[in-house]
């Protein structure tokens, strides 16, 4: 990089609209600074960006994406800031405001459902255009949310009849007939985080009305078994647990005009040693098919407090030294 110096100064019509491309936290500006090697000062509308030249065009390009972005409607929170960042670092081409272009929902005055990260739109444009879709990956990536608020959105927009949610029991052994109460009772410990998804996305009235007349079905793997699933939305989550028997069974499910995402992370299952995981054979089986695309999410993708990204690095980190 160049040691010669400029600056740039960026106008704004109001200091509060500048304030809210750096979500109304003058502190984001330090990363900014740190990354790209500038100086910011900031006053009223307008701010300053002093340093090396090829850095300045950086911080000029992440003020472009996020003027764009809220002029769009798109609110403007610590992440995307750190994100518009990362991006004009690497020369990246998928920046907030495009990122804000892919609403899902958000009817009735709720938030629509945005990806957060360029992997995750990515994910979202897969399953637009494929038939099967691989989601793989840590926890909080928001393989399942973004695979469910894309199913709602499509049932909403009536390309599909249904959206059927189903995961591997695993930790029941599928034994449900085993266990106390009705159905709903039995699967419901396994089946929770899928409930609150709805709920969070199209409210607790309708998402119940959903369930009880089967728009939306919700069913452990082992329920899955002899149906052939038309015109519908099909999310298996959890499938490092499956079975490669049950993997090829639920692949096998879809009917005319359906598509499926499958969401797992491999480095999470939880079956006995003995049994092999579904899922890793299905990825090493299925790459390269057409109308199947794999999307492989990493610790920069996770969506929830910042910390979690780096435990799951650092494990991966741990543990990809530890391999013989």
């Amino acid at each position: 990089m160049s040691t010669e110096e400029t600056e740039v100064k960026l106008e704004f019509e109001t200091a509060p609209f500048l304030h809210s491309l750096f979500a109304n936290d003058a502190r984001q500006l330090g990363y900014l600074e740190e990354v790209l090697g500038v100086r910011s000062v900031t006053r009223d509308g307008w701010i300053l960006l002093v340093g090396p030249s090829e850095g300045v065009e950086a911080a000029k390009r992440v003020f472009g994406d996020l003027e764009q972005a809220r002029r769009e409607g798109s609110e403007i929170g610590p992440r995307d800031f750190r994100l518009a960042v990362d991006v004009a670092k690497r020369g990246g081409e998928t920046g907030v405001a495009e990122l804000g272009g892919m609403k899902l929902l958000g009817h009735r005055g709720r938030r629509p459902v945005v990806p957060k990260t360029p992997r995750q739109l990515a994910y979202l444009r897969e399953i637009e255009s494929r038939d099967v879709t691989f989601g793989l990956g840590p926890a909080g990536t928001g393989k399942t949310y973004l695979a469910m608020a894309m199913g709602l959105s499509m049932l909403r927009e009536k390309r599909v009849h249904r959206v059927v949610l189903t995961r591997p029991a695993v930790e029941a052994g599928e034994a449900l007939g085993f266990l106390p109460g009705d159905l709903q009772e039995k699967v419901a410990p396994y089946l929770r985080p899928l409930y609150d998804a709805i709920h969070d996305m199209i409210g607790a009235e309708e998402g119940q009305r959903f369930l009880e007349d089967g728009t939306i079905e919700i069913a452990p793997l082992a329920f899955m078994r002899g149906r052939t699933l038309s015109r519908s939305f099909v999310i298996l989550d959890e499938a490092q647990n499956t079975t490669r028997e049950q993997m090829f069974m639920a692949l096998t499910r879809l009917g005319e005009d359906s598509r499926m995402v499958v969401t797992g992370d491999g480095s999470q299952i939880d079956l006995k040693p003995s049994v092999p995981s579904g899922l890793i054979e299905a990825e090493r089986a299925l790459e390269g098919i057409d109308g199947i695309g794999f999307i492989r999410f990493r610790g920069e993708d996770v969506v929830r407090h910042p910390i979690v990204g780096r435990i799951i690095e650092a494990y991966q980190h741990y543990r990809d030294e530890r391999i013989p």
